[in-house]
């Protein structure tokens, strides 16, 4: 019996490394404390913050508290680690190892409150009229993957890792990754254009001639997200939206409405005159929907004897860019058309053809 006790005693203090079994069962006693707080933080410490910088105007709280609600839980994981290796009696090599995996921890905990905090910074610059939303996606995605780049090589030095030489392989790589992914270049490069150059931006109606007509739902990296009207989704290169021309119906000061009124050769000249002074109350009434442009005058005049009808030209303009607006605005200038019409006793005309019918003389 006292063989075995003897036996036991040794595989306890013997352990693993030169660490005894009950060194490691605390060790794993600490990390596991370590996790408990850090449920701690992350349910009760989080939510005290947050009831705190809730009764502030200012906004630095709120950012800061953003972007540091993940990064707080690995402080306790950390500290834990940090004690686990203080406690260990570790030399040589393998302390150095642990030594550098805790400066590891702390280095990705300092570049996780970064990461996390471009998310908070872009909402609040989001106000600013020289960011669009595009761009500001476009950056925010750019500087998080900064500052990762950054982290990692920072982490990589911990560990005695040269950074000159990894990045003159990976320049290396670059270059023929960029020889066999042209594509990807000229559509990433494409895709930055579009998005200085304020093409469009998403929820913008944009149409390319012949090809289609939607809404634009994400500009990424490689391509652009379109909506159709049928709601299908249409994802299209950035280099085919760059070579070709786009009409961004958004970015309309005025839409034009130009008519063709096609009214019966009955109506007389007084009529035809009355029609159009009332057709131009109308369009020039901005109550009505309808605006002004400055470069042409809106106008309701006779212009042209018609193979059937006495034509009209209305020319007028709203500054109602969406859809539906617009379509509003073109029914109730087509009903007022119908009305004017009719009180002057007049009616539209409609092709017609006179047929003349000779009879033979009789035999």
């Amino acid at each position: 019996m006292q063989n075995f006790i003897d036996l036991f005693l040794s595989v306890w203090n013997q352990g693993l490394l030169g660490v005894s079994i009950s060194q490691i069962i605390i060790s794993l006693i600490i990390l596991l404390i370590a996790f408990i707080l850090r449920g701690v933080v992350s349910n009760i410490v989080i939510k005290w913050l947050e009831v705190l910088t809730a009764k502030t105007d200012s906004q630095v709280d709120d950012i800061i508290l953003d972007s540091l609600k993940k990064p707080l839980g690995f402080i306790p994981i950390t500290i834990g680690l940090y004690i686990i290796t203080v406690y260990l009696p570790l030399s040589g090599l393998l302390d150095v190892i642990a030594t550098n995996i805790v400066k590891a921890f702390v280095v990705f905990t300092i570049f996780s409150v970064l990461s996390n905090a471009v998310d908070p910074l872009f909402k609040v610059l989001a106000g600013n009229t020289w960011l669009t939303s595009a761009m500001s996606s476009w950056l925010e995605k750019s500087l998080k993957v900064l500052i990762w780049i950054i982290g990692f090589a920072v982490i990589l030095d911990i560990f005695g890792i040269e950074i000159g030489p990894l990045i003159a392989g990976l320049g290396l790589f670059s270059v023929a990754i960029a020889l066999g992914a042209q594509d990807l270049f000229k559509n990433l490069i494409a895709g930055m254009l579009i998005i200085g150059e304020n093409r469009f931006q998403p929820g913008d109606r944009i149409e390319v001639i012949g090809q289609f007509h939607g809404i634009v739902e994400t500009i990424g990296f490689r391509s652009t997200t379109v909506r159709l009207f049928n709601t299908s989704p249409m994802i299209i290169p950035n280099k085919d939206l760059s070579d070709v021309s786009v009409i961004n119906h958004k970015q309309l000061k005025f839409r034009r409405i130009r008519w063709v009124i096609n009214l019966i050769y009955a109506t007389n000249s007084e009529a035809i005159v009355n029609i159009c002074k009332d057709i131009e109350k109308v369009i020039n009434d901005s109550n009505n929907g309808f605006a002004i442009n400055p470069g042409q005058e809106s106008f309701a005049k006779a212009v042209e004897f018609g193979a059937s009808s006495i034509d009209l030209e209305v020319l007028c303009y709203t500054d109602v860019s969406d859809y539906t607006g617009f379509s509003e605005v073109k029914q109730k200038l087509l009903l007022e058309i119908q009305k004017i019409v009719l009180k002057h006793g007049s009616d539209f005309a409609f092709p017609s053809r006179s047929i003349y019918i000779e009879s033979s003389p009789s035999e």
